[in-house]
């Protein structure tokens, strides 16, 4: 029998978990990790859609976007993802998605 894969073990908690932040992040970083940008975009998107106030999930699918050159895509999502860092006190992300922002200028 074969091993289920890391991102098979994700979808399979996710089944019983479906609006885990943490979760769907984790799937779309797998994404990420094998070059499916497009792939990871989409779950940056469901993650967005049942957790609005997770802000590492707008930096990286702007990351994901800005790779795609979806590039006024990528700058609709980190504008919208900043406040929520600011009011959620993630400093961090709302810096580092503030300054790839701007990369973009």
């Amino acid at each position: 029998m074969t091993a289920k894969s890391k991102r098979d073990q994700i979808e399979a908690m996710l089944v019983d978990e479906p609006n885990d932040p943490e979760l769907r992040y984790m799937l779309a970083m797998d994404h990420v990790s094998a070059g499916d940008d497009a792939g990871a975009v989409h779950c940056f998107e469901q993650l967005i859609q049942v957790a609005p106030n997770y802000p590492p999930g707008y930096h990286m699918a702007g990351r994901a976007l800005q790779r795609l050159n979806r590039i006024s895509e990528a700058r609709a999502l980190l504008e919208r993802g900043i406040p929520i860092a600011q009011k959620t006190g993630d400093h961090h992300a709302a810096g580092e998605m503030t300054e790839l922002l701007q990369t973009m200028e």
